[in-house]
């Protein structure tokens, strides 16, 4: 069976993150997200997707390639151009984007699943797909329910009581939301919707297509289902995200590595002294990260590979990627460090660089590091052979 993986959007609600890494490839403990919808889709049946991409498309490709080693089948619908040698993104929508592969050839040719490349989902497929047939839908959303105080956040559902599409709410407030079903991103269609998506135009699904086929009164439905969701659309969700897997809050995402203690989970290859370290669980730190003697870690934290957490340092239900140092005196409670960025959790973000503060947090990588480990080094050999 055939699917559609929407990969093509900047990520701009989850910036500074996307300025390098694709949506996509967002990890979740070193697995990129959409590495999970792969296995969902595998699981269910689906073993031929295309995936549209446009912005870091490189990043994507060169991580999934054709699919091999995923078992499933994977080709892309690059969407751009070519401005002086450079690749530029030009995203057209994400419906424009199923419409630019069927006009490129009929790829689209019986019941197909679209998917947001950026949600952590477990929801059971094969019978969301029964019940769209069963409906003799064309086109089907798949909702889920949410607690009324939270649904100002979501595009919301109006249905009638035969789970029909009447209408939608796109963040209405608590007071105005006539539903609290809201859209999960996740939708089933029959070839033929295609033909109410516009050729060679910009044309997105949830504010044009749909819309469009409420007012055709076309046989399109919502099924609202109890299922794991987790929406990365922004960097507190993210933040949010980490936490409910060391919590094992969320259920099909395992965390990695080597139980070294209870609740400390590790790559290959840290190098840490455990009874020198106050360390509390539940902490995830990645293969050749080192964390000196007098370092606090309290959990849930997530440290990436190849880090260097400096005696001293704290890191308090924290986020923090690959390849960061932290000095002796950096306090990082509720923050998310990424490259030369320190976010807390509301998404507020502070340029270290541009605010002095790059001496606390650092790039394992800089050669200045090195040197300043070797100079430690040499001033430690002096005084243990005085």
């Amino acid at each position: 069976m055939k699917a559609m993986i929407l990969a093509a959007g900047k990520g701009t609600r989850v910036r500074p993150i996307t300025h390098t890494i694709p949506k996509p490839l967002i990890p979740i403990l070193q697995k990129p997200v959409m590495e999970f919808l792969l296995e969902l889709l595998r699981e269910h049946g689906f073993d031929q997707i295309v995936v549209n991409v446009s912005h870091l498309a490189a990043e994507i490709e060169n991580y999934f390639r054709d699919g091999q080693r995923f078992g499933v089948q994977i080709a892309y619908s690059f969407e751009g151009r070519i401005t002086n040698g450079e690749l530029v993104g030009e995203a057209v929508g994400s419906a424009g984007g199923i419409r630019k592969i069927q006009d490129f050839n009929p790829f689209f040719d019986d019941t197909f699943v679209v998917l947001c490349g950026d949600a952590l989902i477990d929801l059971d497929l094969t019978a969301a797909v029964k019940w769209h047939k069963e409906k003799g839908s064309i086109a089907t959303v798949i909702t889920k329910s949410v607690p009324r105080e939270i649904v100002s956040s979501y595009g919301v559902v109006v249905t009638d009581e035969t789970g029909k599409i009447k209408a939608f709410q796109e963040k209405p407030s608590i007071q105005e939301a006539l539903s609290t079903q809201i859209n999960t991103g996740i939708y089933i269609f029959e070839p033929q919707v295609i033909d109410y998506i516009p050729s060679d135009q910009v044309y997105d699904i949830g504010s044009q297509l749909f819309p469009n086929l409420v007012e055709m009164n076309a046989p399109f439905y919502a099924v609202n289902m109890d299922f794991e969701w987790v929406d990365l659309g922004k960097v507190p969700d993210y933040w949010h995200a980490i936490r409910g897997v060391l919590l094992r809050e969320i259920k099909n995402v395992q965390i990695p590595g080597i139980e070294v203690k209870p609740g400390i989970h590790t790559g290959i290859n840290v190098s840490a002294n455990w009874d020198r370290i106050e360390i509390q669980g539940p902490v995830y730190i990645g293969g050749m990260t080192h964390i000196e003697d007098g370092a606090k870690i309290i959990g849930p934290s997530m440290i990436g590979s190849n880090c260097w957490i400096c005696s001293g340092a704290t890191v308090d239900n924290s986020i923090i990627f690959d390849y960061s140092r932290l000095g002796p005196s950096v306090r990082l409670v509720d923050k998310l460090v990424f490259g030369r960025y320190c976010i807390d959790k509301t998404g507020a973000s502070i340029d270290v660089q541009a605010a002095a503060l790059d001496w606390l947090i650092t790039d394992t990588r800089q050669s200045s590091f090195h040197h300043e480990l070797n100079t430690q080094q040499v001033i430690a050999d002096l005084l243990k052979s005085g």
